[in-house]
């Protein structure tokens, strides 16, 4: 396919980033269409149409999955243009796909492309190009090893047994039948909604060679087997062990109730927030130039770079208006991402969120100052109640229950109105009920019980500095394993809503470089030639904001790294809390973080990324080392 290429180690999965699957690459593509990589056979087609598998001439397995999580979407956006059996040349057209569907509904358009019979590769040769254009680049070469008897043999006789045993020992380390709510699969890996979790017996998962790996997400216990053997191992478990055949819908609908109240509150927090995180992002990032450009204390001493040279002036606005427009009209992009997550018509939750927004409404941040001196606020009369006119920007509480609202009107209206009538009744009704409680209700209550929760963090953080910037550098972390770090993106948005910067996310970007530092530690320390290459890889990622690969690929397969990072952002945390650094907007969360920062306390960060850098390295490279020497004798 067309596209860039992506080192396999910062793919957003750790089926594919830790190699679990196999060795190989990863292309973000730029159309939607895959061709055959190689001259083989199509050993694998699945109904959901997202994967497909080929057997080379000289053997290599090559799995080729667009797209993460896009099982989930059920075959819709992709067609599949060979069967399983056909003989392909390179070049040949395999499957086609709607880029702007897959990019708008799954987690993300990633496509790994793994060698699952990587124990057979003898030697591997990278290529180095950034853009792949497809029939013409070369992504990798490679050496086969020869296949002894015996190896043959007992793939023979896997075969011929159906992987009964390897079935019911699976499904014996997960708990047994009793411990199953609806087992299914994917192309890679088996899928369980479990009662229990820690019924598990990982020792005894580890140590099966069919085995890949295994890792808990959204309420589902995934164990990674393979392409190809993947569907020989779940027949064998419904056929011989007793599972009962399931859909993924129901495993994902199993799961999720398994879930406590939080932990889908949490994850409904996540749908939401990281769809509209690059525009966020982005915007903090161009605020950070504009900060660069049009504060004083900067480049010069007591004057800014606009006051310096006027000519930038016109360019400084520019930057600012662009950056702004994401946080002045957040409630607009929260409730196009909330309606969509409730089930609604997300254009309709844009035109909720402007409605918060309209030019026409009292302006957010001019209520409190209207408010405090005295000034009239504008009101609406209906029917002898008073109803102030003031808009919402910057908040999140608000549009979040009115985008709660509108979608279950809009689905409700959707049931009951005769198809001929629901273009004229569906949006105009749901619009106008929630439009109205929106002002009349669900505004004034939420907009109170946020600035109810933006006081008393900034309280807290007022009346105990240390403390608070310690206990928030220490769970950080943690919470990324949990996924529940995504809430604090909520309470950031809201404390620049309302105060107009926060406290919280310069150590959110300390954490993510403690992360790296780790890793980079490690990279030095071991010896093992694979990881230290996937140590420096998921280090780069982390100081650029993207800690994933670093903690899960490596930090916490050891432990002592990812403890001595939480050490190291704990003390720093600590200490620009009590320096009082600030950030203007939420940015890119690694090294280039200090353009969100406000200026006048950036010499407090940068010691601040000292700390983060300078414990973690050193703790966790001595440990390392130790342990190695440790392990020699």
């Amino acid at each position: 396919m067309n596209g860039k290429q992506i080192s396999i180690d910062k793919v957003p999965d750790p089926t594919f980033s830790q190699k679990m699957m196999g060795e190989g690459v990863a292309i973000e593509p730029i159309e939607g269409e895959v061709v055959a990589p190689a001259d083989g056979k199509v050993t694998l087609t699945f109904p959901t149409k997202h994967a497909i598998g080929i057997t080379t001439n000289n053997g290599l397995e090559i799995l080729i999955h667009i797209g993460l999580e896009t099982v989930n979407l059920d075959g819709q956006g992709f067609e599949v243009h060979v069967s399983k059996g056909d003989q392909v040349q390179a070049g040949d057209r395999l499957v086609s796909f709607d880029l702007p569907f897959i990019k708008e509904n799954a987690a993300s358009i990633i496509t790994p492309i793994i060698i699952t019979n990587s124990n057979r590769v003898h030697e591997w040769s990278f290529s180095e190009d950034q853009e792949v254009e497809k029939g013409k680049s070369t992504l990798f070469e490679v050496k086969m090893k020869t296949i002894n008897n015996g190896s043959s043999s007992k793939k023979a006789q896997n075969q011929k047994d159906d992987y009964a045993e390897e079935a019911k020992a699976i499904v014996e380390a997960v708990g047994g039948l009793d411990n199953i709510y609806a087992a299914t699969h994917c192309v890679t890996r088996l899928r369980f909604a479990l009662k229990d979790d820690e019924e598990v017996d990982q020792k005894k998962l580890d140590e099966m060679d069919i085995v890949q790996g295994t890792f808990v997400t959204g309420g589902q216990y995934q164990v990674i087997i393979g392409q190809g053997t993947v569907d020989k191992i779940y027949k064998s478990m419904v056929n011989n062990v007793g599972i009962k055949e399931s859909s993924k819908e129901e495993v994902k609908a199993a799961g999720g109730k398994k879930q406590n109240a939080l932990q889908r509150g949490v994850k409904t927090l996540a749908d939401i927030f990281i769809p509209i995180l690059p525009a966020i992002v982005t915007a903090g990032l161009l605020m950070g130039i504009n900060n660069l450009l049009a504060n004083e204390g900067v480049f010069f001493d007591e004057a800014s770079v606009v006051q310096v040279y006027p000519s930038w002036a016109g360019i400084a606005d520019m930057i600012n208006i662009i950056a702004n427009t994401a946080f002045t009209f957040l409630p607009a992009l929260i409730g196009w991402s909330a309606v969509k997550r409730f089930g609604g018509n997300p254009l309709l939750g844009i035109v909720l969120g402007l409605i918060l927004v309209h030019p026409d409404l009292l302006n957010a941040h001019s209520y409190s100052n209207a408010v405090s001196n005295g000034d009239t606020i504008p009101t609406w009369n209906l029917f002898g109640l008073e109803i102030e006119k003031i808009g919402y920007q910057g908040q999140v509480l608000p549009v979040l229950v009115a985008a709660w609202v509108l979608a279950k009107i809009e689905i409700w209206l959707r049931r009951k109105v005769i198809d001929s009538l629901q273009l004229l009744v569906v949006a105009p009704v749901a619009l106008l009920i929630t439009g109205f409680l929106a002002f009349t209700l669900i505004g004034p209550v939420t907009f109170t019980i946020g600035g109810w929760i933006t006081d008393g963090i900034v309280t807290i953080f007022e009346a105990a500095p240390i403390i608070g910037g310690m206990i928030y550098g220490a769970i950080y972390a943690p919470l990324v394993i949990t996924g529940m770090h995504h809430t604090f993106l909520a309470v950031d948005l809201q404390l620049i809503g309302s105060t107009g910067t926060t406290f919280l996310w310069p150590i959110l970007a300390l954490s993510n470089i403690a992360q790296g530092a780790a890793v980079f530690a490690m990279m030095f320390a071991l010896k093992d030639e694979k990881l230290k290459g996937l140590a420096g890889t998921s280090g780069i990622s982390a100081w650029l904001g993207i800690t994933e690969p670093a903690m899960f690929g490596v930090n916490l397969r050891f432990k002592y790294p990812f403890i001595a990072a939480v050490l190291g952002t704990s003390i720093a945390g600590a200490f620009i809390t009590l320096q009082n650094v600030l950030a203007t907007g939420i940015g890119i969360g690694g090294m280039p973080a200090f353009l969100s920062i406000v200026n006048h306390t950036w010499g407090a960060f940068f010691i601040g990324i000292a700390i983060v850098v300078i414990i973690p390295f050193l703790l966790t490279y001595f440990i390392a080392i130790r342990k190695q020497r440790t392990s020699n004798k």
